[in-house]
């Protein structure tokens, strides 16, 4: 609050105005007073129907480069425009929850209007100092065996999920957003497709999902200004209910989207692509994203609560080695790897417990569990590094133990990874199941 304080005295009050110069492309170039044009600055102009809202994001010869929000059609070289200044703010409220917003926090639910909460945050807030975060809290519990067993969650813990199309991504999202053990769960769609997104709140979601929820959505149709902007909606949104002390799971799809958004606008103001067209600004970004997610900070004697992060990279084709997975992978603290040949036998989630790691999970389990689970890792390892041989032919019973009893547990295994999407695990029967599964092949 302190931070916001400072920001609010900061503020000038005086009415700005500037001129339209030149509309290029996706970029409008304007003139104005130079205490106005800081960089971030907001700007309202009238445009053909209504008013147009843009964001000074550059400078060249001595003019500001604005992007819109909506479209640069109706907008003409020579229309004033008012700033509005640089530090734009939201203000969230537990009235939000059950309900789909846009990036500006307006609903596009159908439903009346969303009210604003009495505390306006930054909504390009900054993450507390590290020495100021209390620690990652427990365990959280997801109820999907895959994920509670093979890459625990702890409460503060910020984790990709790196999958290709049409391998069952959204279902986990509804899985985790309905059964995870958090108070509130925050839902960003960056880039969504229109279609999806109907689909994803009514039939995926459904209603016992959205009841705690409040989901951003910035469609792929709508500008690269917008899609970044409801990213940080998402954040600050997560942020306001984590500064009440509660446990907020914060499903992030996805940071492709956002670093391409994020690339758009870099392209226009002309900074130089590097590896895939990605500009620098991408990955300085990045890291400011994704810090915002984890444990919180004690202020003014109040307890803190954490954002547990669960953020989507799109790796289409498989590779896992593209400049935005490769860099986000080294931000988080874990991953879970998604694949589309275990999708394709039918084994939802298709997750590929050899490839997901989760940093914090020596943290999440008692010694015995992770005996157990390191033990039903051997086996799977054992079975994939077999499994071409097996599949010919080639391999006889009996040539080695451990392989034996790989093939033994493969199915069993196979069985307790697969779970279907109204289907919830407590911790105890996961491990209880998993426990039984290991000692009849003993």
């Amino acid at each position: 609050m302190a931070e916001l304080a400072e920001t609010l005295k900061r503020q000038d009050h005086t009415r700005y105005e500037g001129r339209i110069v030149a509309v290029k492309g996706l970029m409008v170039e304007a003139s104005g007073p130079p205490q106005a044009m800081a960089l971030g600055a907001r700007a309202i102009v009238e445009a053909a129907e209504g008013y147009a809202r843009l964001e000074i994001v550059g400078y060249r010869d001595g003019r500001a480069l604005l992007m819109p929000f909506e479209t640069v059609e109706g907008l003409r070289a020579g229309a004033s425009l008012v700033f509005e200044g640089t530090s734009p703010m939201i203000a969230p409220s537990s009235a939000w929850l059950g309900r789909v917003i846009d990036a500006f926090g307006n609903p596009v639910d159908g439903g009346p209007p969303v009210p604003n909460g009495s505390h306006p945050r930054l909504l390009r807030g900054v993450p507390p100092p590290a020495h100021t975060r209390v620690r990652v809290g427990d365990r959280m519990e997801t109820g999907i065996r895959a994920i509670d067993a093979f890459c625990a969650l702890c409460q503060g813990q910020r984790m990709g999920i790196f999958a290709g199309s049409g391998v069952g991504k959204s279902v986990l999202m509804s899985q985790l957003a309905k059964g995870a053990a958090a108070d509130v769960v925050v839902i960003g769609l960056i880039g969504e497709r229109g279609r999806e997104v109907k689909e994803f709140v009514e039939d995926t979601l459904g209603t016992e999902g959205l009841r705690r929820s409040v989901v951003v959505v910035a469609t792929s149709d709508e500008s690269s200004l917008k899609r970044r902007q409801a990213a940080y909606t998402t954040l600050a949104v997560a942020e306001h209910f984590r500064d009440q002390g509660l446990q907020v799971l914060c499903l992030f799809d996805s940071v492709t989207r956002f670093a391409m958004a994020q690339r758009e606008i870099g392209l226009a103001t002309g900074e130089p692509p590097t590896t895939k067209g990605y500009t620098p600004t991408v990955f300085a970004e990045l890291p400011k994203l994704l810090e915002r997610a984890g444990p919180g900070a004690p202020t003014g004697g109040h307890q803190t609560g954490s954002i547990t992060g669960l953020f989507t990279v799109l790796v289409d084709g498989g590779d896992h080695d593209e400049p935005v997975a490769d860099a986000v992978r080294g931000i988080l603290d874990g991953h879970l790897v998604l694949e589309r040949a275990i999708a394709e036998r039918g084994r939802f989630p298709a997750l590929n417990i050899l490839k997901s790691v989760s940093r914090l999970m020596p943290e999440c389990h008692a010694p015995e569990e992770q005996v157990l689970v390191r033990d039903a890792k051997r086996a799977l390892a054992a079975y994939s590094d077999m499994e071409e041989l097996i599949r010919l032919g080639a391999y006889r019973r009996g040539a080695d133990p451990g392989t034996d009893r790989a093939i033994a547990l493969a199915e069993p295994l196979e069985e307790f990874l697969s779970q279907g999407k109204q289907e919830r695990t407590t911790f105890a029967e996961t491990f209880q199941r998993l426990s039984d599964i290991m000692i009849a092949q003993s």
